[in-house]
């Protein structure tokens, strides 16, 4: 696929992910709509990109008002691609997580995105070739601990996509799934790099992932996850999910102990 000229609606551009994909897809030459709810952030982004039609959108697309302007600015301007990259995370036994941070994990992570597909569906069918990325997490393919909640908006995400890739056959409309692993981002807390450094996760730049969307819409993929050992473990816990259970509940520990001492911290 060639993005010169492409007209890109991406969603979550202020943050780590988002603005690596911005600078990136800018270099492409595509025109972009960058979705944020900071207009700080987005100014600085937009300052940083080439002097062309960019334009920054602040909204939040939790909300159904700003969800319905984005449709309507995409039907005024031709909009040929959506990437989904907003998000939120937070590592957190599952039953002391606060029920307004579920709802938020879900709705950012999941909901939203799909609403926000559907409402634009129709104007990308009318595209000669159209665009939809999700960007999901290899999370959405291993059941983590201390991340019950990002887990399940993340699987959603997955499902739903895969489910849309099949009802869009046919169709104007290429949907694809990126799923990155654990990245170095403000979206991650102290406690949540100090964690992967102890399990000896290794956690990609933003700008591995921007590469990767890259490589996804230029070769036409339909899917990718990122790192290794992770793509491994995803086909293995495909097949054998209680060899990834064993892995993982040896290392409950050390997750016990980054929880306990970021709830004490917050005490």
């Amino acid at each position: 696929m060639n993005l010169k000229n492409k007209r890109v609606l991406l969603t979550g551009a202020s943050g780590g992910i988002g603005a690596a994909i911005a600078a990136l897809l800018d270099q492409q030459g595509a025109i972009l709509s960058l979705v944020g709810r900071q207009s700080d952030s987005l100014n600085l982004i937009l300052e940083s990109l080439s002097p062309t039609a960019h334009q920054i959108l602040v909204a939040d697309i939790n909300s159904v008002a700003d969800r319905e302007m984005l449709t309507v600015h995409c039907n005024k301007n031709d909009i040929d691609m959506l990437i989904n990259c907003a998000g939120v995370l937070e590592l957190q036994y599952f039953d002391q997580q606060d029920p307004q941070t579920i709802d938020n994990i879900i709705n950012t992570n999941l909901l939203s995105p799909m609403q926000l597909c559907r409402q634009l569906i129709p104007a990308l069918k009318a595209r000669e070739h159209a665009v939809i990325v999700n960007i999901g997490s290899i999370f959405g393919s291993i059941g983590h601990p201390g991340f019950t909640t990002y887990c399940a908006s993340k699987f959603g995400l997955r499902g739903f996509t895969e489910a849309l890739q099949r009802e869009l056959a046919g169709s104007s409309i290429q949907v694809s799934y990126l799923a990155p692993r654990a990245t170095s981002t403000a979206l991650n807390s102290a406690t949540i790099t100090a964690m992967n450094g102890a399990l000896g996760n290794t956690m990609d730049d933003p700008e591995l992932v921007a590469q990767a969307l890259l490589i996804l819409l230029i070769k036409n993929q339909r899917q990718r996850y990122m790192g290794w050992p992770e793509r491994l473990f995803v086909k293995v816990n495909a097949l054998l999910p209680d060899v990834v259970a064993k892995a993982l509940i040896k290392n409950l520990p050390t997750i016990n102990q980054s929880i306990n001492q970021q709830n004490k911290s917050e005490d």
